[in-house]
């Protein structure tokens, strides 16, 4: 005789969909923190990217086929470091996100305000969120 299947509650069904939100908004604020932090070397704007990008076009024209190829891949590069910077995201409204799920997440998960810090969480944010060295 085959076992009958249990059934997943109301509340059961919720607390997943809950959890799954939160994981989400967890995710989404790591992710535009990782993408926004500094990188090394000189930061690029629109117009040095323009700029390059036009200096590329002139090379193009005289390039052999393997600085042609090169010169290409890095066009494309630009244009979608071009394309980011008009897509920005909001890290703010992510924060606010993260602040308020942050804490029942960590706890969920077992993960520490070191292991927040040591990806990059700012302190300030974890404070905002509950989350403290001691927990």
């Amino acid at each position: 005789m085959a076992a009958k299947k249990a059934k997943m509650t109301e509340e059961h069904k919720q607390a997943l969909a809950v959890g799954r939100a939160e994981g989400r908004m967890v995710r989404a604020y790591l992710e535009a923190l990782e993408s926004s932090r500094p990188k090394r070397g000189r930061k690029r704007t629109k117009e040095s990217i323009g700029r390059r990008l036009e200096r590329i076009e002139v090379e193009l024209e005289e390039a052999d086929p393997l600085k042609r190829l090169q010169l290409t891949q890095e066009q494309i590069d630009l244009t979608e470091e071009l394309d980011g910077m008009d897509n920005g995201v909001n890290i703010t409204d992510l924060e606010n996100d993260f602040v308020r799920v942050a804490e029942g997440y960590a706890e969920r998960k077992g993960i520490t305000y070191q292991a927040f810090r040591q990806i990059g969480v700012p302190a300030s944010v974890l404070k905002r969120a509950g989350i403290s060295r001691a927990a």
